[in-house]
């Protein structure tokens, strides 16, 4: 699993120990998750009318939603704001700010990285079925 599924995971952790393991809970569970991390990273001021159209959406009572907003999502909010402190920073306002911060973080594709040189027993990677050393080191040396 990659950095993000685990993170997700860790996350929604507490919503996944109070199922009952069952598949149908557990779809549940990371239901909730996702609607709870939906509202933490939605801004402070726009939460509200999200909270409202979701107890409109699912046919809730005023109670129901005000027991969810206290025991769901305002701990799982809280919860992402401290597993992901990054996430919740004030946005600037500069563009040339972000497109700056963007320009310091390597490539994927740098052409500064080379690929491991294999080790000269090890299968050649142009997937001859040769040992490097009798395939492609072979022809790399100078004669």
């Amino acid at each position: 699993m990659g950095i993000i599924a685990e993170s997700i995971m860790a996350y929604a952790q507490p919503l996944l120990e109070d199922t009952d393991g069952s598949i149908e809970e557990m779809q549940k569970g990371m239901a909730l998750a996702q609607v709870c991390w939906n509202l933490a990273i939605m801004p402070d001021e726009e939460r509200p009318a999200a909270i409202e159209s979701l107890r409109e959406s699912l046919s809730l009572s005023d109670a129901e939603i005000e027991e969810m907003r206290e025991t769901l999502f305002s701990p799982m909010i809280s919860r992402h704001k401290e597993m992901f402190p990054l996430m919740h920073q004030p946005k600037s306002r500069n563009s040339s700010d972000w497109i700056s911060r963007l320009s310091s973080i390597p490539s994927a594709n740098s052409d500064d990285r080379q690929p491991p040189k294999p080790g000269r027993y090890d299968p050649c990677p142009c997937n001859s079925g040769k040992k490097y050393k009798f395939c492609c080191e072979r022809k790399s040396r100078p004669r």
